[in-house]
């Protein structure tokens, strides 16, 4: 069975220094029809105005991925990451991010820029263990690595060059026009959903848009093509 969920349909709320397009239920936006999707608790499309950003605050016992799309994003955190002598903390379009915030993190993303919006993806998905020690990693992920195919960007599952998340999920990212294509074997036992971070990509057949997403419950198989200018997020989920 495949579901999808139009960009239109998601929950919205502008305060001025953050648009945000929420995929399910988040904060003032309540939709008990879209809670989540298996294990995939969080996706933010959000849109952070320069000189702007998330003042400090905390997680506990969430994995919590950045996608940058455009712009920067500036992390700081309570394990050291951001300050002189850690992790860098800026993520860029390309950079992937990963938070487990474990038995509790406080951290905050600022956008610097004088004159540019960042636009990025929050996704937070359920933890396999609860109460583990918070940890972070970053990883630039080249677009020619992406063109035309699905690579793992973060995993639960040890996959090779993907980083590594404390979940039984994994994230795949690709970039697809015209005659590219992807197929992936899906486990009829576990779900999958497509997200369409920008572009226009045709779906086991139906025609997605931006922020539009695929929910894939029983399918053996995933098809992409017919892509113009497309990034896709492919997750797969535990139930």
């Amino acid at each position: 069975m495949i579901t999808l969920r139009k960009s239109s349909d998601r929950g919205h709320a502008n305060h001025g220094w953050l648009d945000s397009r929420h995929s399910f239920s988040f904060a003032d936006y309540y939709d008990p029809a879209h809670m989540g999707f298996g294990n995939l608790r969080v996706i933010n499309e959000d849109r952070v105005a320069a000189g702007s950003g998330f003042g400090t605050h905390g997680h506990r016992d969430m994995e919590i991925v950045s996608y940058v799309l455009d712009g920067e994003l500036a992390h700081k955190d309570s394990m050291g990451n951001g300050d002189a002598g850690g992790a860098s903390g800026v993520i860029r379009p390309g950079d992937v991010q990963r938070m487990s915030a474990g038995s509790g993190v406080l951290h905050s993303e600022f956008n610097h820029a004088k004159d540019r919006a960042t636009h990025f993806l929050q996704i937070w998905i359920l933890p396999r263990q609860r109460g583990i020690a918070p940890g972070y990693e970053q990883k630039h992920f080249d677009p020619a690595q992406r063109r035309g195919r699905l690579v793992a960007v973060v995993s639960g599952h040890g996959t090779d060059g993907a980083l590594l998340m404390n979940a039984d999920a994994e994230i795949e990212a690709g970039l697809f026009d015209g005659e590219e294509s992807a197929t992936k074997t899906l486990d009829p036992a576990r779900l999958a959903y497509v997200h369409v971070a920008r572009g226009e990509i045709e779906v086991n057949g139906q025609r997605l848009a931006a922020g539009d997403a695929a929910l894939l419950d029983g399918e053996a198989q995933l098809e992409l093509r017919n892509g113009r200018g497309a990034e896709v997020l492919v997750f797969d989920l535990a139930r």
